[in-house]
């Protein structure tokens, strides 16, 4: 039953950083990224559809992305998506494809970008407390003897401290990218 327990809280955790570094991989740092573009979403012939799913993205220079849609009529659609999308880009459409040149990070920028990247870990932190507190009920639920209850507290703890610990180390390197110019 413990182990089962450990398991699941373990698991749990692992999904919070999982979900941290793909959250993380949005937030763009002054290089071209095709997955700063991941939570553009398209209308597409009224269907709201990922860019992903509607155009090839390339990087054909350090700062520069191009969009290559699979159907030329979904162009307007794909430039007006990437403007609802707030992301700091402006799409420039040539008929075929559509060139979005990352433009520099200005210091005030990239404390706003440092500021969400905390907001992101901390949502982490947030999910690990939580995946701690599921295990500690489901721990009651198991009416083990006192002695090996408090044993697996402390080995649930010992995940949380290490799940955090990973969160931080992320979170640093992240910041040290973001600042780095």
């Amino acid at each position: 039953m413990e182990e089962e327990i450990l398991l699941e809280v373990e698991e749990k955790c692992e999904k919070a950083v999982l979900s941290l570094d793909e959250r993380f991989k949005t937030v763009r740092t002054g290089r071209a990224n095709p997955s700063s573009l991941d939570k553009v979403m398209v209308n597409y012939y009224g269907v709201s559809t990922p860019l992903r799913s509607l155009a090839n993205i390339t990087v054909p220079e350090a700062r520069q992305l191009l969009i290559k849609p699979f159907d030329k009529g979904s162009l307007a659609g794909i430039e007006k998506g990437i403007y609802e999308a707030n992301l700091g880009f402006t799409p420039n459409n040539d008929g075929e494809t559509i060139r979005i040149v990352i433009p520099d990070l200005t210091e005030e920028r990239r404390k706003e970008l440092v500021k969400q990247v905390k907001a992101m870990s901390e949502d982490a932190k947030v999910a690990i407390r939580n995946a701690r507190r599921d295990g500690l009920d489901m721990l009651k639920d198991a009416k083990l003897p006192e002695d090996e209850e408090k044993h697996c507290e402390n080995e649930i703890q010992e995940l949380v401290n290490k799940y955090n610990k990973k969160v931080e180390d992320e979170l640093e390197i992240k910041e040290k990218d973001l600042m780095s110019v």
